[in-house]
């Protein structure tokens, strides 16, 4: 089992120089892993936020070991060929350290999706993710992409060269819904969202092939989830009525 920390990068943690000072001070704790949320806005009383990606250059930059990434992004509201140039120059900037977190994303409580214009229906998203999902990986492959699609269009456009490693994907959902694991069986790790319990993650690993995602808060014995099968077990910061000292003290705590 390894250990992240999953961190919204909110309020007074909207500061991409506190994002790298706070990485460099996790692996120096001796944490695996250091994620953060993606969004544009969320529900009240949340006010500042900082952009994810600002903030990944930001720890690729501090840390030499820690893998790091978004999680998660909702594709359906990003171009794929933007996002696929972002995510080879911080695997190059971070030695290939990188995993790709993606999902549908939420349209509750903030209305993220609604307030930009942006599609609101998660079937279509769902499609939007599964066809995104297809042309940032064959971009990332190196390979001329020639795709034309319901939602993108890619004419033999090439992004040469590719990563030195494939960066890792990750799909997250919310359990127990079945399409997310679907998908996740044909990349590298499943995030289920909302897993209340270790007996539930077992069920899931005796499904799961890649890597078994779970965040929990900090108060959570992390050991029975691990003994359920998880490969990482993140602990949550956040997102609301953040403390400085106290995320310092979480930080700072071996894991």
């Amino acid at each position: 089992m390894r250990r992240g920390l999953f961190v919204a990068p909110f309020d007074v943690l909207a500061d991409p120089r506190l994002i790298g000072d706070l990485a460099a001070d996790a692996e120096a704790a001796g944490w695996d892993g250091f994620f953060v949320w993606d969004h544009l806005r969320y529900s009240e009383p949340v006010q500042r936020i900082a952009d994810p990606w600002i903030c990944m250059a930001a720890i690729a930059m501090r840390t030499q070991r820690l893998v790091f990434g978004p999680m998660v992004t909702p594709l359906p509201r990003r171009r794929p060929q933007v996002l696929a140039r972002q995510a080879a120059s911080l695997a190059a900037l971070s030695g290939d350290r990188l995993v790709l977190g993606f999902g549908i994303g939420d349209d509750w409580g903030a209305g993220e999706f609604d307030a930009f214009g942006d599609e609101t229906d998660p079937k279509v998203r769902g499609r939007m993710l599964d066809e995104g999902l297809e042309v940032l990986t064959g971009l990332l492959s190196g390979e001329p992409v020639d795709h034309a699609g319901e939602h993108y269009t890619v004419r033999e456009v090439a992004f040469p060269p590719a990563p030195a490693r494939p960066i890792p994907i990750w799909i997250a959902g919310r359990y127990p819904n079945r399409n997310p694991q679907r998908r996740a069986a044909r990349f590298d790790g499943y995030f289920p969202i909302q897993v209340e319990t270790p007996e539930q993650l077992t069920a899931l690993r005796a499904e799961v092939t890649g890597d078994l995602v779970v965040d929990l808060q900090p108060d959570v014995d992390p050991a029975p989830w691990g003994d359920a099968g998880a490969d990482w077990v993140l602990t949550r910061v956040g997102p609301y009525r953040i403390d400085l000292d106290a995320v310092r003290a979480i930080v700072s705590a071996a894991p």
